[in-house]
């Protein structure tokens, strides 16, 4: 597949995606695809919707890079470029993290826009085919544009595979437009996809756009569509709590009521690496051979798992290294336990979820409380810890939650804890103006010896309230076009 050299808003001057088999877990493009040779029947538009996911299965594996690294759940083990930066809070415009992720989003939103600009153009659709494929484009599209501007602020908004002379030309729109392009996006596509009951594993649904639309709107702080969006999630398409934790990370059982949308992997080349990234440099027994050790889970979030949550031994491993000699302690070496699932090939096959229904509960709660309905807010958050605990022993109380204040802290430490190392933590802080105080400080390291923890002390600035725009980006446009953040 021919790519232009220049790193338009984003690669999108290919064929982006069409050549991708139709599986959803192929990857690999065919560079003898052309918009003159493809695009020409069903079967055509099908595989080029599933280049589109191909786009987001190749970039989430390293999603926690920026949305977990920046905040208290990871810090940095072995070096990555463009990492340490984001771990200290140091980042700048020529971190090349930074930059490969809004690359790789606007790989995606390509693929998604050559699906729409080309739609019509097939005539042997079978019923309703092209109705869904339309909704997957602008449910994805609408996906990526979602993380990118949770990550960048405003950004160049591309809805159609621009000129050269365009691309280099097309300024940052402001983080509302964009927005209004996410939630059109999705409201077309709760019209047109399947019932998550008829949509195929690992494709979205009409689930999916509705409770992803119900998150934008938590965003927005637009409490009342929030609350309708989410309400009717849980309401209408039989999504259901997992009783056991647990369940959500085994490979036998990943397929489950709660997920509401993940991205699909098998074992080998169609697999990812997460399991090899997170796992300590000697591998696990009967898992992995070897890891790479790159993040660590942080002693801030593992001291808030309380005895008898359950969570907590699906989250994070307590995993001790052996002394060397026999007069040293034990090291405390814990590591990610999400995603360590057992490889029958060099990658994992384990599924990665996007939206689960415990997301969908809690940001419920955070919609209810905002409109007012207290009591209800308060069930939805003890329905999360209910299952974590197994029993409502646990519960918060009404006196919890008294003040506003109060609620949030609630709510944000239970969203720590159920949806930790699935990249919600770092935007949880940003949009709820959290991340100037929670992230002054952070435990990482602990001693189990001396029961001592080692603190670090941060200085995070109001304008890492969004991340810079790679420099590499800019420096690819008509001098002046597009904008950096300020302050970078």
């Amino acid at each position: 597949m021919k790519k232009n050299k220049i790193y338009i808003p984003l690669l999108l001057l290919s064929l982006a995606g069409s050549s991708c088999t139709n599986s959803l877990l192929n990857m690999t493009p065919d560079s003898s695809l052309t918009t003159t040779n493809f695009y020409k029947t069903a079967n055509d538009m099908d595989q080029a919707v599933i280049g589109i996911y191909s786009s987001m299965q190749d970039r989430k594996p390293k999603d926690y890079i920026l949305m977990e690294m920046p905040g208290d759940n990871l810090y940095m083990g072995t070096a990555m470029p463009g990492v340490n930066d984001l771990d200290y809070l140091t980042v700048n415009a020529e971190n090349t993290a930074v930059a490969d992720f809004w690359e790789k989003s606007y790989y995606g939103i390509g693929r998604a826009n050559a699906v729409l600009e080309n739609i019509d153009r097939p005539t042997d659709y079978p019923g309703g085919k092209k109705e869904q494929f339309t909704g997957e484009a602008k449910f994805m599209r609408a996906l990526f544009y979602f993380d990118l501007v949770r990550l960048y602020g405003g950004v160049p908004l591309v809805t159609k595979t621009p000129s050269i002379s365009e691309a280099k030309n097309m300024p940052r729109e402001s983080a509302d437009k964009i927005y209004d392009m996410i939630i059109s996006d999705l409201k077309e596509a709760i019209d047109l996809l399947p019932a998550p009951a008829t949509a195929i594993r690992g494709r979205a649904s009409k689930g999916a756009a509705t409770g992803l639309l119900g998150k934008v709107y938590i965003y927005r702080k637009d409490w009342a569509n929030a609350k309708t969006y989410l309400e009717k999630t849980i309401r209408d398409f039989n999504y259901q709590l997992e009783p056991n934790f647990a369940t959500l990370w085994s490979l036998a059982t990943e397929d489950n009521k709660e997920i509401i949308l993940a991205i699909k992997y098998t074992d080998g080349s169609n697999g990812h690496s997460l399991g090899i990234d997170f796992a300590p440099i000697g591998g696990l027994a009967g898992i992995v051979g070897s890891g790479n050790q790159y993040a660590f889970p942080s002693w801030s979030l593992n001291k808030k798992y309380v005895a008898g949550d359950t969570r907590k031994a699906s989250t994070i491993s307590d995993y001790v290294v052996k002394a060397t000699s026999p007069n040293d302690p034990p090291a405390w070496g814990p590591y990610v336990k999400k995603y360590a699932t057992k490889f029958t090939g060099s990658t994992s096959g384990q599924d990665l979820p996007v939206l689960r229904l415990a997301d969908v509960v809690l940001l419920y709660a955070e919609a209810l409380y905002n409109t007012g309905d207290k009591g209800n807010a308060l069930l939805q958050l003890n329905a999360i810890r209910e299952r974590a605990f197994g029993d409502a022993s646990h519960d918060y109380t009404a006196a919890d939650i008294a003040s506003a204040d109060s609620f949030l802290d609630l709510l944000l430490q239970e969203r720590q804890l159920e949806l930790a190392y699935e990249n919600e933590r770092w935007t949880d802080l940003v949009r709820t103006g959290k991340f100037m105080t929670v992230m002054t400080s952070e435990e990482r390291d602990y001693n189990p010896a001396t029961s001592t923890a080692t603190k670090v002390t941060l200085s995070p600035k109001a304008t890492m309230a969004v991340f810079p725009i790679p420099q590499r980006q800019i420096d690819q446009y008509t001098p002046g076009v597009l904008k950096q953040n300020e302050g970078y």
